[in-house]
């Protein structure tokens, strides 16, 4: 029994080991948002297409991505919402045991008050009240295949420009990739620099998506 357990240990450092990579966890971040085919993914992360594939051939290989032909395409996708999770939690670790995580978050959100942040649970008990305008702040892409039910989408390269149209009655919510993804913090910004109620919401779509919270989910072509 005892080699029996050692063996099951080594199967949990395969996947230890298959996010003991930036850039693997960094692609893992982009796959929850949507399918990608090795070249797009390879432009997200700044990686040559061959670096990419070999990361992608590991993640897959260790079953925390899957992929799909699409004609002469590849196309990968995150495994599961137990991926996302677990990618959480390691997020969530680190920012509690890591010095430097903290310091780097501060850089991130040295301008958003606590009070400009509403949690995922929050954000489902309000969903439906008509004074709510949710913006979905992730490329058309990623807004076609998932978004939280209700979501208006505002392309990152727009925010400047839309935000002068919303309306002021409204208390807005911005979401976007997660905690470390920029658009949001942009769009909050944006907003309350043309006074506007804006508050962020704490997780990403994939953290919603794995709560089970209601989204509309559209199968990619």
């Amino acid at each position: 029994m005892s080699l029996i357990k050692k063996q099951l240990f080594e199967q949990l450092a395969i996947i230890a080991h298959s996010l003991g990579s930036p850039q693997r966890v960094e692609m893992l971040d982009y796959l929850a948002q949507a399918e990608y085919a090795v070249d797009e993914l390879s432009q997200l992360v700044g990686l040559s297409v061959a670096n990419t594939s070999r990361h992608l051939l590991i993640l897959k290989n260790n079953g925390l991505v899957v992929v799909r032909k699409a004609g002469k395409r590849r196309l990968y996708k995150i495994a599961g919402d137990d991926v996302v999770l677990l990618v959480a939690s390691l997020r969530k670790t680190a920012e509690t045991h890591l010095a430097e995580v903290d310091r780097l978050l501060t850089k991130i959100t040295a301008n958003t008050l606590h009070e400009n942040i509403i949690s995922s649970e929050q954000l489902a008990e309000k969903i439906t009240d008509q004074d709510l305008l949710i913006l979905d702040v992730r490329p058309n892409k990623e807004f076609l295949q998932g978004h939280i039910r209700g979501a208006v989408n505002i392309q990152p390269e727009e925010i400047s420009e839309k935000v002068r149209h919303f309306p002021a009655n409204k208390v807005v919510v911005a979401y976007c990739r997660g905690p470390y993804c920029l658009y949001s913090y942009e769009m909050i910004d944006s907003l309350r620099d043309n006074g506007i109620q804006a508050l962020r919401l704490e997780q990403g779509f994939a953290e919603w998506k794995a709560a089970g919270l209601p989204c509309v989910l559209q199968e990619p072509l």
